[in-house]
């Protein structure tokens, strides 16, 4: 598969001038390479990304050549979540399109779930709000010594988004997880390692390379096997990820569109302008 990008609008923190978000694809070998491309804004996304990510995984399920799959973010960061800017002018929109684009990113997460291959997330620099999520969505995660995980979206008055929750209660105790939902602090690349929610922690610069390497190694393996395992991991669970997402979309809507949202998001990108 060669490098293509896809539509996309002008994301939070990038100037008039400033490149559109895209998603970027390419193969290495039997690894089809996923990069959120969106440097100047620190690799913030929308629904067209979803849709094209969404697309891209679900088109390989099919296909033996591609027999694992990263996902990393261009430049110094991974993902920080999605575009503020867009959700502001979402709020003067109906709901029923807000649950289209959360839909977009649960299809995006649901697809890495679903895909026979194993789905390694290479982290640098930044991972907050849907970003983070999307991180846990994936199957594995190499981060840099330095990397950044938050759960920002309730510093803006919003509920989480893109399964952050569901992946969180399933890999940790209550008190770890309403920690990280509620306090939207920091949470650095160590501590979830000692955790086990972060599988490799790598020398800053070198995450993709880390990534790379072993989906490499991976994609040697018995295609069908690692498949069945996959599926077996993920099917051995309660509530199923569909579910949460759903319940996780409703509440994300809601809390959009509430006054308290409106005033955290306007506060934020006030203060971005300023500085």
């Amino acid at each position: 598969m060669t490098s293509a990008a896809v539509p996309a609008i002008t994301s939070a923190g990038a100037t008039s001038s400033a490149p559109a978000a895209k998603l970027q694809m390419h193969r290495e070998g039997a690894v089809l390479v996923l990069t959120i491309s969106n440097p100047a804004a620190r690799n913030t996304v929308n629904p067209s990304i979803y849709r094209a990510a969404a697309k891209a995984i679900r088109a390989t399920s099919g296909f033996r050549t591609v027999r694992a799959i990263v996902l990393t973010g261009e430049g110094e960061h991974f993902c920080v979540g999605g575009d503020l800017r867009r959700l502001v002018r979402q709020r003067k929109l109906p709901q029923t399109e807000q649950m289209a684009h959360s839909d977009a990113l649960n299809e995006w997460v649901m697809a890495m779930q679903e895909a026979p291959q194993p789905v390694i997330a290479a982290v640098e620099g930044t991972a907050a709000g849907s970003g983070f999520s999307l991180c846990l969505a994936c199957d594995l995660i190499v981060a840099a010594e330095d990397a950044e995980f938050v759960m920002s979206n309730v510093n803006f008055g919003l509920s989480i988004d893109g399964g952050g929750t569901d992946s969180l209660a399933r890999s940790l105790p209550p008190q770890a997880v309403i920690e990280i939902l509620l306090g939207g602090s920091v949470q650095h690349a160590r501590r979830l390692h000692d955790w086990g929610v972060v599988n490799r922690i790598v020398p800053r610069g070198t995450a993709y390379a880390t990534a790379l390497a072993w989906a490499q190694k991976l994609a040697q393996g018995p295609f069908d096997v690692q498949a069945r395992i996959k599926e077996l991991v993920h099917s051995a669970r309660g509530r199923s990820r569909r579910e949460q997402l759903d319940a996780e979309r409703g509440v994300l809507v809601e809390s959009l569109y509430s006054d308290e949202s409106g005033k955290r998001i306007k506060e934020f990108l006030a203060a971005r302008k300023k500085g």
